[in-house]
């Protein structure tokens, strides 16, 4: 591995008097624990990195939101100290994505679940609630749709073009990019599963997004498309729950099929675009970085993720008890994903 020294094995003054004040810095940087990831759990990853640099001895992690796939391609480029520590993840990792970290060296990776999160589908509160179904949301938003029998590109301009109970509204919604978990979700649990029920795609997983405006790629933050649906009131919004509760006063979410966002129907599996959240822990790095698992073990700590959690109160959805403790053994104990477990 390609980390320098660990100068928590060792007094400062030895350190100085070996390897000089410029090689103590450079070992005191080489421990600080760095994390990159899924915008949707930043906020919660965030919390934890404060608590933990607040509490502990360690400096403070470095954080970065870079989206679901934008972490898991720099975290899976290899190990040393080039690379990250832990990734944050708002979907499972990818077969392709594990099998990438294994031919990169990254061979030692635990997976830990943290709790639930909805995908809202969300516009300004100034409006009145809009509930939309899967196929609508579908019809709205694909590349091609079925028109007398056959696929052509989308010509839906308007809610009511889509389907005339809906608004006489421009087809306008701010989403996430293809590096991010958000949209992965999306794609899987409104585009594939509507997809798959249409003869006109032949029982094929159709996930293609319209890209003549009416969706606007937004970036990785999703703070930036809440303050676009206040500037823009007619418009939509697809994120994370979290970012609709904490700006519930002014944004109002849409009920999809009949279920409407909230924590017990996202938790129970009842609202029909809910997901797990995750992180990832390079094993490899545990030796020269210390601090990497008292983090993960704070994550998981009932303090953070439980029914009493802190993370709650920011709109983690906590998991049962019995599988919170099964992944809090998980990252204790340093379990080893394999690639039969994303095979399930």
């Amino acid at each position: 591995m390609n980390r320098i020294l660990n100068s928590r094995t060792f007094k400062t003054t030895a350190i100085a008097a070996a390897i000089g004040v410029a090689g103590v810095a450079q070992a005191q940087e080489s421990e600080q624990l760095r994390i990159v990831g899924s915008s949707t759990v930043y906020p919660f990853a965030s919390y934890v990195v404060e608590e933990f640099g607040a509490t502990t001895d360690y400096a403070t992690p470095v954080i970065e939101s870079t989206g679901s796939g934008g972490g898991l391609r720099l975290f899976c480029n290899g190990v040393g100290d080039d690379t990250p520590d832990i990734t944050n993840a708002s979907r499972r990792i990818k077969v392709s994505e594990f099998e990438r970290c294994q031919e990169n060296g990254v061979t030692d990776i635990t997976e830990a679940m943290v709790g639930y999160d909805g995908i809202a589908f969300a516009q300004s509160s100034e409006n009145d609630a809009m509930p939309v179904t899967r196929e609508q949301l579908f019809l709205a938003l694909a590349a091609q749709v079925p028109v007398d029998g056959e696929l052509v590109d989308n010509p839906y301009e308007t809610w009511s073009d889509v389907d005339s109970s809906l608004p006489d509204r421009e087809i306008a919604v701010y989403g996430p990019p293809t590096t991010s978990g958000t949209r992965d979700a999306f794609e899987e649990m409104v585009m594939a599963a509507t997809a798959e029920g249409m003869d006109a795609y032949g029982g094929e997983e159709y996930t293609d997004i319209r890209s003549d405006g009416a969706f606007i790629d937004s970036g990785e933050n999703d703070n930036l498309i809440v303050k676009r649906l206040s500037e823009n009131t007619d418009a939509f919004g697809i994120f994370g729950y979290s970012f609709l509760e904490e700006n519930s006063d002014a944004l109002l979410g849409s009920s999809i099929d009949g279920v409407k966002p909230t924590p017990e129907a996202i938790g129970s599996g009842e609202y029909p675009v809910s997901r797990s959240l995750f992180f990832y822990v390079k094993n490899q790095h545990s030796e020269d970085v210390p601090a990497m698992m008292e983090y993960a073990n704070l994550f998981m700590s009932e303090q953070m993720i439980g029914d009493m959690g802190y993370l709650k109160g920011l709109g983690l959805i906590p998991a049962p008890s019995d599988m919170r403790e099964e992944q809090r053994n998980a990252i204790k104990n340093q379990e080893q994903l394999e690639l039969a477990d994303l095979e399930k």
